[in-house]
């Protein structure tokens, strides 16, 4: 699914090489650029301000022990690196604390056809961040990483140690639950804006 990541930030090679190099001021430039996207990556998988503040310092602490490992082969950018590491601690975080334990579910297995656009999200971020908090949190994080970042099925899959089609399903049943909790709330008169429109926020 094409979708531009709020982590797509180009990086001089110049600052990756004087960060490498262990330059406290390179490395503090990259914690600038990266600090808001990696707190509302953490914020909408885990649920909460806090535990998402200390996802963004693991992160951020992971990204200055191993920056130096990261070679950019084959072309990848440091971004999609450093996202990576984030998602991981992200969701190593729900494990520790045993909440991938449930998933959305429905009365009835309609979901498989749901094949309705994006959830309508509300006008402010708040509204979205309320609604996705109300799902398991393993759905939440299926939804986040597919409609947002662009991950899909079978990379989801990987990440979950689970199966594409488990990914699909969280997906229908997760959007479906979504479109419900935003259309019955403010988010009906706020507005229709979609769930990648308020990926920045």
């Amino acid at each position: 699914m094409p979708t531009t990541s709020s982590f797509a930030i180009d990086v001089p090679d110049s600052l990756l090489a004087r960060a490498r190099a262990g330059e406290r001021a390179a490395f503090e430039q990259l914690y600038r650029r990266f600090e808001r996207p990696v707190f509302t990556l953490a914020l909408r998988i885990c649920g909460d301000r806090e535990e998402a503040a200390e996802v963004l310092q693991d992160t951020m602490l992971k990204v200055l022990g191993r920056i130096a490992e990261f070679r950019g082969d084959n072309g990848s950018p440091f971004w999609g690196w450093l996202r990576q590491v984030a998602v991981n601690q992200a969701l190593m975080r729900l494990r520790q604390q045993r909440r991938f334990a449930h998933d959305v579910a429905l009365e009835d297995d309609g979901w498989l056809q749901d094949d309705g656009p994006l959830p309508a999200a509300a006008a402010d971020a708040a509204q979205l961040q309320r609604a996705l908090a109300a799902l398991p949190a393993l759905t939440r994080s299926v939804l986040w990483l597919y409609h947002a970042e662009g991950y899909t099925h079978e990379e989801i899959a990987a990440l979950m140690q689970r199966t594409a089609s488990f990914s699909k399903s969280q997906v229908a049943r997760g959007s479906r639950r979504l479109r419900q909790l935003l259309e019955t709330g403010p988010a009906a008169e706020a507005g229709r804006e979609t769930l990648q429109e308020t990926r920045h926020a």
